[in-house]
């Protein structure tokens, strides 16, 4: 049951579903209202755009005051406060666009104003709910995280009094590492080996910010961990106010995120609903395509006409990416996988094209509506080619913090095809963390429309 409910909570956070929820409250409120006040469901169409307009205010406010961005660890006067704020405000300018179109007479004012009020309480209940129902299944041992404290022995005497004084934030202990004198090698391998054991969702960081080497020192050695990682910093009693930084509170305390990944809470709804939208109108054109392609493929080699090969996806996890098969069917040597070469007699007639206008890999779109890829990310690699260069190229496993993309930012910037040297990966790997760290909607359309005007012509693959 506990696993059960630590798995929903997070594949669904609350501040993910949050912003539906905000639509749902002011569409039930509009309806009832309306019900209420004409004894019928059946809404004109003016009413209707009222109501869209009203739930595209509530989003757009909630989002610019952040009030998704963990508002569970908050205080629930300062959520009902917040709430009354952008209800408000969402009310004054929703009259003020109907007054300024002159279509005041159009509607009525009871059911601006009640709408407005019920769907407010239906929020406002919505979240206390969310929020007591969260405290009490964390203090019942349910949905906890995890954490791996690193630090002096005060340091983390001290953290671990504030997260028993905070049971309802869920966070629990997984191990601890006191640091008296700088780590060895040997003791920072072991003590990566220690976080693994442990199964640690987060390890946290309780240094003195004067410790810089000590830190960098850490950090190298989680470098092929996908575990979240947070710096709880100890300022010496220095009161200092924090304006607009990466930092996160967690268990009462500030921490400064240092391998978090940006795309969380509203942001992942935002890039989930991109790669659904999108990527559902792409499956649909390209649909008569690859039916021509999967023919092509069957009549003039044998085999399948998909090549699936396990990738890394998200936070470490493996997945089945789609192609499809541009080689003839061979053995591979366990464990290894030879990069395709100019040249190569592996490569079929079709699929020499194919590897060329990256037609073999429009099958991946397939597994974007399944979740496992994003349109837009870092490129997959073989598992074997993962192995190898996590050790050769710093904060490489760093690419997986995000989905894998069929195309993505080092793609359209030219870096497509083999790897055959550790420059071009290196190289690679900068893009595809450059893209993590400046993610936005925006950056990801613009890549979208680089790749279809010079990203799918591949001169280096053979």
């Amino acid at each position: 049951m506990s696993q059960k409910i630590k798995g929903l909570t997070e594949r669904y956070p609350a501040q993910l579903i949050m912003p539906i929820v905000d639509i749902l409250t002011v569409v039930s409120g509009g309806l009832l209202t309306y019900w209420w006040r004409f004894g019928d469901l059946l809404l004109p169409e003016r009413f209707i755009l009222a109501i869209a307009l009203l739930s595209l205010l509530v989003v757009v406010l909630n989002s610019a005051f952040g009030a998704y961005q963990r508002w569970r660890v908050k205080n629930i006067s300062i959520l009902v406060f917040r709430l009354v704020l952008v209800w408000l405000i969402a009310a004054m300018l929703a009259t003020s666009i109907i007054y300024f179109t002159h279509n005041a007479h159009r509607y009525s004012r009871l059911w601006v104003g009640f709408s407005l009020l019920v769907s407010f309480f239906f929020a406002g209940g919505v979240r206390v709910f969310i929020q007591l129902f969260l405290r009490y299944i964390r203090i019942k041992g349910l949905a906890t995280k995890s954490v791996f404290l690193i630090g002096p022995g005060e340091n983390i005497t001290s953290v671990g009094k504030n997260m028993r004084g905070s049971p309802a934030e869920g966070y629990v202990l997984a191990g601890i590492q006191r640091i008296k004198n700088k780590l060895t090698e040997d003791e920072l391998n072991r003590l990566a080996e220690r976080i693994s054991e442990s199964g640690a969702q987060e390890v946290w960081l309780c240094m003195s910010i004067t410790c810089a080497n000590d830190t960098r020192d850490i950090m190298y050695a989680l470098r092929n961990h996908t575990v979240e990682v947070r710096f709880i910093p100890d300022f010496g009693g220095i009161d200092m106010q924090l304006l607009n930084h990466r930092v996160s509170e967690v268990a009462g305390l500030y921490a400064i995120d240092l391998s978090v990944s940006p795309i969380s809470g509203v942001a992942r709804l935002v890039k989930r609903l991109e790669d659904l939208i999108i990527g559902s109108f792409i499956c649909l054109l390209i649909s008569p395509v690859c039916l021509l392609i999967a023919l092509a493929i069957k009549l003039t080699s044998p085999g399948p006409v998909l090549f699936k090969q396990y990738r890394t996806g998200v936070n470490g996890t493996n997945f089945k990416v789609y192609k499809f098969r541009s080689m003839k069917v061979h053995q591979e040597v366990t464990g290894t996988v030879t990069q395709a070469t100019k040249g190569d007699s592996r490569i079929t007639p079709i699929g020499n094209f194919l590897r060329k206008t990256s037609l073999d890999e429009l099958p991946q779109f397939f597994n974007v509506i399944q979740g496992r890829m994003s349109i837009v990310g870092p490129r997959p690699h073989a598992l074997a080619h993962n192995e190898y260069y996590k050790d050769l190229v710093e904060s490489y496993m760093k690419r997986h913090k995000v989905k894998p993309g069929i195309t993505g930012w080092a793609q359209v910037n030219g870096l497509r095809g083999e790897t055959d040297t550790l420059d071009k990966m290196e190289k690679r790997v900068r893009y595809d963390l450059w893209y993590i760290d400046n993610w936005s909607l925006w950056l990801d359309l613009e890549i979208i429309f680089l790749t279809v005007f010079k990203g799918f012509i591949n001169k280096n693959a053979y």
